[in-house]
């Protein structure tokens, strides 16, 4: 099989060597997944996990791109979002009571993916999905040779409110209406209803525009704002891993890519991670970054690209 390097790629189409498929949970929940095909001499393998309200159809270019490169590719939508149904009361609110949910979900699927996939592997993640996968290796439900995260949402900003008063006001607002009501009325945070979107996300109005083309021709795929009962669950889960005794039990080599002008998630727990795990590779970004650091611009996503593909070459390199 060859890598197809010279052929051209449609962001807004899925690949037709793709295969997509679903998962069950050990509890029966069905996850989708999207796996590329196995190269006939693979470089490794690379689970790919999206953000908060993401779709994995927003990351085909960077997965294709790593197909092409040699690595056996699988990428999974969270159980309550994309295509793997929904958890809150409306067919768009994000929901979750407990990220624990979701720990078990990814741990039952590395098990069964990891059983399959030639070595090394290699757990990429997303924001949300990011705090995900460091907590699940942090807690020794995965075990990849390596994880990479991308801008992963390890705290809340503003970085300068009391660290006590995000969870108190969380479980008063669930005490006192339905956890799984809408915390904010637009998609990513509240203020992003006065902003344009594109200016928490990518400087790419292209790339940008990439998702709405995808909601489109899947109007399934719609997601709307985090429930209180998220919220309060997100909470939680970063206070658990925001814990230099946690992190530093850590000896897997991770590398972060973040930016300080990150309006979702916070630069400074980011940085603090990275000083707490004992192999860690902090890629920090100014200004000419937003969150969605694989679907920015040119400048910057070669620039991300380029950084992990050194890392794997280092910490997980090919197998002959």
């Amino acid at each position: 099989m060859t890598t197809g390097m010279d052929r051209p790629f449609d962001r807004r189409a899925m690949p037709a060597h793709c295969v997509e498929a679903m998962w069950a949970a050990a509890d029966g929940w069905r996850i989708r997944r999207v796996d590329w095909p196995v190269p006939a001499q693979p470089r490794g393998a690379l689970l790919f996990a999206p953000g908060r309200g993401d779709c994995l159809e927003k990351y085909l270019e960077t997965l294709e791109g790593w197909w092409r490169q040699g690595w056996a590719v699988t990428a999974l939508d969270w159980r309550g979002q994309a295509l793997s149904g929904r958890l809150g009361r409306d067919a768009t609110s994000g929901h979750v009571d407990d990220f624990a949910v979701w720990i078990d979900d990814l741990a039952g699927f590395w098990a069964d993916w990891a059983a399959t996939r030639p070595q090394p592997q290699v757990l990429v993640a997303h924001s949300m999905g990011g705090h995900l996968a460091l907590r699940a290796l942090a807690e020794g439900r995965v075990a990849p040779t390596a994880l990479v995260l991308s801008a992963p949402m390890l705290g809340f900003l503003p970085d300068w409110l009391p660290r006590w008063l995000l969870p108190l006001a969380a479980g008063v607002m669930c005490l006192i209406g339905d956890p799984r009501r809408p915390a904010w009325d637009s998609n990513e945070k509240p203020q992003a209803g006065r902003l344009d979107r594109a200016q928490l996300l990518t400087h790419d109005a292209e790339r940008y525009a990439d998702e709405q083309a995808w909601r489109a021709q899947r109007p399934a795929l719609e997601m709307g704002p985090a429930t209180w009962g998220w919220l309060r669950a997100a909470i939680a889960s970063t206070r658990r891993i925001d814990r230099r005794a946690v992190l530093a039990r850590v000896t897997t080599p991770v590398f972060i890519a973040a930016t300080r002008a990150d309006g979702l998630v916070s630069p400074a727990a980011i940085r603090r991670a990275a000083a707490w795990l004992p192999q860690a590779e902090l890629l920090l970004f100014g200004p000419e970054a937003r969150h969605e650091l694989l679907r920015e611009a040119d400048p910057v996503r070669d620039r991300v690209l380029g950084a992990i593909d050194d890392f794997l070459d280092r910490a997980a390199p090919a197998r002959n």
